[in-house]
C-alpha cells in the first residue's frame, strides 16, 4: 500500500480531486464520508452529539441538520472542540479499520482527511498531497456554491489551519485557481507520479524479500 494523505481548505476542490484520483485507480477512504455516516441516527456519536447540543440541532426528520450544526460550532471554538471529542475517536478508529483492510493492496490509499494537519495524527504517509487556493477563491465559492453567507464562510476558513501549514507538509501540491480542466491536468500529472511512486514502493518491497 502507498498511503497518501490528502488535505485542503474547505471550498478548496479537494473532493473533485478525490474523484479524480479514484478514475486513476486509487482506492479511496473518505474521512468527512465516515464523519456523516457516525452520525445517522442509531450510531452511537449521534446519540452523544444530540445529548451535548440539544434537540434543536435536529431538522424535520429527526436527522441531525448539518449546517445548522456547523453554525453553532464554527461560531464557538469551545463548541467545536467539543464535537471533535465527540466523533473524531469514532472517525479515527473506522480509518484504521478500512486501511487494515488495504494492507494487501499494492496501489494508491488516498486517505482523504479535510484536518490532516489540524488533527497532529502521523499515519506514516508516504506521499502527502494539498490542494491549494487563496482565501478569497475560498470565500468566493463558498458564497457562490452552497450559498454560505460570507462570514460564516470567513469563519469556517480561520477555524483551518493556515494554507502555509498545510504546503509545509506537502510532497505533492495541486493549485486550483484556474479552470476545472486546468486542475483535472494537474491532478493528472500528481496521479501519474503516485502511480509510479507506488510501483517502486512494491517493487522495492518484492526485491526485499529472501527467497527460500
Amino acid at each position: 500500500m502507498f498511503l497518501v494523505g490528502l488535505t485542503g481548505g474547505i471550498g478548496s476542490g479537494k473532493s473533485t480531486v478525490a474523484a479524480r484520483f479514484v478514475e486513476h485507480g486509487a482506492e479511496l477512504i473518505d474521512a468527512d464520508q465516515i464523519a456523516r455516516e457516525i452520525t445517522l441516527p442509531g450510531e452511537s456519536a449521534f446519540e452523544r452529539i444530540v445529548a451535548h447540543f440539544g434537540i434543536e440541532i435536529l431538522d424535520a426528520d429527526g436527522l441531525i441538520d448539518r449546517p445548522k450544526l456547523g453554525q453553532v460550532v464554527f461560531a464557538d471554538p469551545a463548541k467545536r472542540t467539543a464535537l471533535n471529542e465527540l466523533t473524531h475517536p469514532v472517525v479515527f478508529e473506522r480509518i484504521a479499520n478500512q486501511l487494515e483492510l488495504l494492507q494487501a493492496f499494492d496501489g494508491v490509499v488516498v486517505l482523504d482527511v479535510p484536518l490532516l494537519v489540524e488533527s497532529g495524527v502521523d499515519r506514516g504517509y508516504d506521499a502527502v498531497v494539498v490542494v491549494a487556493t487563496e482565501i478569497e477563491t475560498q470565500v468566493a465559492r463558498l458564497v457562490s456554491q452552497r450559498g454560505m453567507p460570507e462570514d460564516d464562510a470567513r469563519s469556517r476558513i480561520a477555524a483551518q489551519a493556515p494554507l502555509a501549514d498545510k504546503l509545509a507538509a506537502a510532497t505533492h501540491v495541486i493549485w486550483n485557481e484556474g479552470t476545472l480542466d486546468e486542475l483535472y491536468a494537474r491532478t493528472d500529472e500528481v496521479a501519474a507520479e503516485l502511480t509510479a511512486l507506488a510501483r517502486a514502493k512494491t517493487a522495492s518491497e518484492d526485491s526485499s524479500i529472501p527467497n527460500d
